[in-house]
């Protein structure tokens, strides 16, 4: 008899990133990560606000993710902040080393979420720095649409 396991959907965001930066391209990315790690993913217990992506030896890597160390884990437990592999294909890898030549672009990482499986997945974006007059418009976006949010209710 087959149980039906529940998986609690984990949807975790770096808001901090849209607004220092403007998205020009995304994909969404596996991860590796040790028996712990998942688990306290699960929980909810990761902080992606200082994280960026690098590209090394033709493949991508997160530097600066902050798992939170598992509390049930034992000595076994992982290293909160360790560099931790992307999976994209070969191509997606190409196409970014080829775009992060051009002057001010990085890699963000934008989003934390569970896929149907339980797989922990990431999106990433190809950014470019945005300038203060760029931020000052963000925030009079955002405020005006908050306002139309109001005048509804």
């Amino acid at each position: 008899m087959a149980s039906a396991s529940i998986v609690k959907q984990v949807d975790i965001r770096n808001r901090r990133a849209s607004f220092e930066y403007s998205f020009l391209e995304t994909f969404t990315a596996g991860i590796i990560l040790t028996g712990t790690e998942i688990k306290s993913i699960r929980q909810g217990k990761v902080n992606l606000q200082d994280a960026y992506c690098l590209i090394y030896n033709d493949e991508l890597f997160i530097r600066q993710m902050n798992i939170s160390l598992y509390t049930e884990g034992t000595h076994y437990n992982h290293d909160p902040l360790r560099d931790r592999k992307l999976l994209l294909t070969k191509r997606e890898i190409k196409r970014l080393t080829e775009k992060l030549k051009d002057q001010g672009l990085t890699i963000v990482p934008v989003r934390m979420f569970t896929s149907e499986r339980g797989f922990a997945k990431i999106d990433i974006a190809l950014a470019k720095g945005k300038k203060l007059f760029d931020k000052r418009d963000s925030i009079k976006e955002r405020d005006v649409t908050r306002e139309m949010q109001r005048e509804r209710y």
